[in-house]
């Protein structure tokens, strides 16, 4: 039980003045500045003290405006003790302020709803009763009175709980809470609110500080992380996301319910409040400026779905912002968040649109060797692929169909007439594939040899055919009327590319066979006829089989070798 004021008899003044002088002296007793004793000793390691030091406070608190001949010594013991309290809250706070463990709150996002405090209406009075006078055995106080306790939730000897997501811990035993919410009350009355408020925020902010460098949050401007490499900030961004999740549900929601019991009694309206931001304002800014930085940096394809995660991790967590913030002086928390999450959306919506600008504009010019699948067609194929898995996400953030500059000649004509019935996200991917076609096609005319060029075509149009088919997401938005156009634009280019093999061979074997019919024997009859005929009729089939396959030279030789 807190200790009450004392009440005093009938015979007025002679008892008041007694009980002033006994109250001056214990404040005098532990004046810090006075007493070596006072400054090595704390006040609140020892409850008959604690009891002895606030009933002498309560009493002195009686004469300081009392217009009386105690006033001015009533004015100064007050400061004295206010002073001194200041120090014994600071104390306690720094005493059992330590940094979250971030390995014990790994399952923190997925918490059960069960609750550890249960604080329900319905218990009666002698329940309340019974709890308060567990507490002050445990705080050593006295129960001669209730007029004025301090009511706190402390059910199995915490104040913490959990709901879904949020869990709110116990970051300083309750023991401790009632002795802080005690000095806050009086440190309050006395006009020392401004004091109180910077002494906890101070106190605790270091807390979340610690909690922040244990969870791997480092202290980083937008210029800092705009600066860093995207490998590092990759890094950085998993780790992010994992500990703002605890940020927010763990250390700022237990944060702000430590402020409420701690200030829940006292008289000032909405102290709690003032407490919690003093606390947590700097560190939750510091969280969302990571955040902030990345929404705002230059965009480029690699970028997107790093970007995607993050919006996730924000749109998961906006919920419980919303809630842990949820005060008029946390306005600017909920509002940066929100702003953030809009212009995450903004920056994947951009990367997409110049991702598709660059597929156009990939500007090599030198044919692969043989014909086979050009770079930029693994790499657009796989990065759509990966688009695929994020289509949950996609799918509400692409909200327009993809368009051509109409002046744009180095564009491909769009006609989505056949596959109308499909959504922006969808039509966006169709349209890489069909600019992606668009820039092989350009690139297929570096070859000198046609035969090469269809080759060249037919490689990269069935590499995109099989990719997908090999995903299940890709091949259910792309559709089955879009894969059976790809599917024959892939067999015209083969038709094309063995159609031409087959008239060379056609033409080709032969002539060389009357050739060798009409000159083989008077070749073979000369010097050297070695250096006239080197192959055979099959020989030489083989040489434009393997010609048609893309082998070069040397790689034509390596295989006759090795038969």
């Amino acid at each position: 039980m807190e200790p009450q004021e004392q009440t005093h008899g009938s015979d007025g003044n002679d008892c008041s003045v007694s009980g002033f002088d006994s109250a001056e002296k214990v404040i005098m007793k532990w004046d810090a500045t006075a007493s070596e004793e006072a400054r090595e000793k704390m006040i609140f390691t020892d409850p008959q003290e604690v009891k002895l030091y606030l009933h002498a406070v309560d009493e002195i608190q009686r004469y300081v405006s009392s217009a009386g001949e105690l006033e001015t010594r009533a004015n100064s013991a007050i400061q004295i003790a206010m002073a001194r309290l200041e120090d014994e809250f600071r104390n306690i706070l720094v005493s059992h302020s330590s940094p979250i463990n971030s390995d014990s709150l790994m399952s923190s996002s997925s918490s059960s709803s069960h609750l550890e405090v249960e604080e329900d209406a319905s218990n009666n009075d002698e329940d309340d009763q019974e709890e308060e006078t567990d507490l002050l055995k445990r705080t050593g106080s006295s129960s001669s009175s209730s007029s004025a306790t301090v009511r706190l939730p402390t059910g199995r000897g915490s104040y913490s709980r959990s709901t879904s997501s949020i869990r709110e811990i116990e970051l300083i035993p309750i023991d401790a809470v009632v002795y802080l919410s005690w000095i806050a009350r009086r440190m309050v009355s006395a006009g020392y609110l401004r004091e109180c408020i910077q002494v906890y925020g101070s106190v605790r902010k270091s807390a979340v500080d610690s909690s922040f460098r244990r969870l791997g949050i480092e202290k980083l401007s937008i210029g800092d992380v705009q600066r860093l490499n995207w490998e590092a900030l990759e890094q950085k961004i998993r780790r992010w996301i994992r500990a703002a999740k605890i940020c927010v549900r763990v250390v700022f929601a237990s944060e702000k319910l430590l402020c409420e019991h701690v200030f829940e009694s006292v008289g000032a309206v909405n102290i709690h409040e003032a407490c919690f931001m003093e606390t947590v304002k700097g560190p939750a800014i510091q969280l969302f400026n990571f955040a902030e930085a990345i929404s705002i940096s230059r965009r480029s394809p690699e970028k997107l779905f790093k970007i995607l995660d993050l919006h996730d991790a924000l749109i998961e967590l906006l919920p419980d912002i919303e809630s842990v913030f949820d005060l008029k002086s946390s306005d600017s928390i909920r509002v940066q968040a929100a702003e953030i999450l809009s212009r995450l959306a903004e920056a994947a919506r951009g990367i997409l649109s110049e991702f598709e600008n660059a597929v156009l504009r990939e500007p090599s010019r030198v044919p692969v060797p043989g014909g086979t699948i050009h770079p930029l067609t693994r790499y657009v194929m796989n990065y759509i692929s990966l688009i695929s898995e994020y289509r949950p996400t996609l799918v509400d953030l692409i909200m327009s169909k993809p368009s051509r500059n109409a002046t744009d000649s180095n564009a491909p004509e769009m006609d989505f007439s056949e596959v109308e019935n499909k959504g922006p996200l969808a039509l966006h991917l169709i349209w890489i594939i069909l600019i992606l076609q668009f820039n092989l096609e350009g690139k297929s005319k570096y070859y000198r040899d046609a035969a090469l060029s269809h080759l060249f075509v037919m490689n990269n149009v069935h590499y995109i055919v099989q990719k997908i088919k090999g995903s299940a997401e890709l091949r259910e938005m792309i559709g089955d009327l879009y894969l059976r156009k790809l599917t024959g634009k892939f067999r015209q280019a083969a038709t094309y590319y063995l159609s031409r093999r087959t008239q060379i061979l056609e033409k080709l074997s032969p002539a060389y066979r009357s050739f060798l019919g009409r000159f083989r024997s008077h070749i073979e009859s000369g010097k050297h006829p070695e250096n006239y005929i080197k192959i055979t009729v099959e020989e030489l089939e083989t040489e434009v089989l393997d010609l048609f396959e893309g082998l070069t030279a040397t790689q034509q030789h390596q295989r006759r070798r090795s038969e």
